[in-house]
């Protein structure tokens, strides 16, 4: 008489296997970092929030390694794309932390762009961000295209990513920057209020509810 057919069972994966699966999971959620960043030249803020400027990755990299930090990309749509110096495990416990004790009653402040803003304006708006951000509102980025603008979107990009790069000393992004219709709209959460220090005003302004929200940035173009 035959023997009956039993399928072989298959060992059951060891639980450090499992552990394994689980570390790289979480890794994938995370932002980007050291030499998973793609990007060939990258924004760079060191671990003090101060501007280092636009560099090779390769370069970006070198000074992590020299800091004995990690290299994070956070904000990828950007052009280039916004990293920075910092432990990533500091940088996931302040994101963690910042999401926990983030309140409800916080204001958003609406600051309006343009993508061919002049230097000058595009100061006097991440001063105007800075300041919300200081006493302690969220801040919406809206840079608003005019249709004729849509053939250049990178410009777009590349305007808005310097704003968020100038004001990354006193805020993280809530999300990535994204297009919808004719705009780019990010978020951006303040840090803690002991952790708050001004770069591009000389001292605190008053804390008034005038934002952007009321500007015609050219949602009714037609050109």
């Amino acid at each position: 008489m035959a023997t009956p057919y039993r399928p072989h069972n298959r060992p059951k994966p060891s639980s450090s296997s499992n552990q394994q699966r689980r570390d790289y999971r979480r890794e994938d959620k995370g932002p980007k970092r050291n030499m998973n960043i793609r990007a060939t030249e990258i924004r760079v803020i060191n671990s003090k929030g101060e501007m280092l400027g636009v560099m090779p990755t390769s370069r970006a990299l070198e000074l992590a390694r020299e800091e004995g930090v990690d290299l994070i990309e956070i904000a990828a749509a950007a052009v280039p794309p916004v990293c920075k110096l910092m432990e990533y495990g500091k940088y996931l416990y302040e994101e963690a932390k910042k999401h926990k004790h983030q309140k409800t009653t916080t204001k958003v402040k609406e600051i309006k762009l343009r993508p061919r803003i002049d230097t000058h304006d595009l100061f006097i708006k991440v001063r105007r961000a800075e300041n919300f951000l200081y006493h302690g509102h969220k801040v919406k980025l809206l840079l608003q295209y005019r249709y004729r603008e849509l053939e250049h979107p990178e410009i777009g990009l590349e305007t808005i990513g310097r704003a968020i790069a100038a004001l990354m000393h006193i805020c993280t992004c809530d999300n990535e920057p994204k297009r919808t219709g004719r705009a780019i709209v990010v978020g951006l959460t303040p840090v803690q209020q002991n952790k708050r220090k001004l770069v591009h005003n000389a001292a605190p302004g008053e804390d008034d509810d005038e934002d952007d929200s009321a500007l015609d940035n050219g949602e009714n173009d037609t050109e």
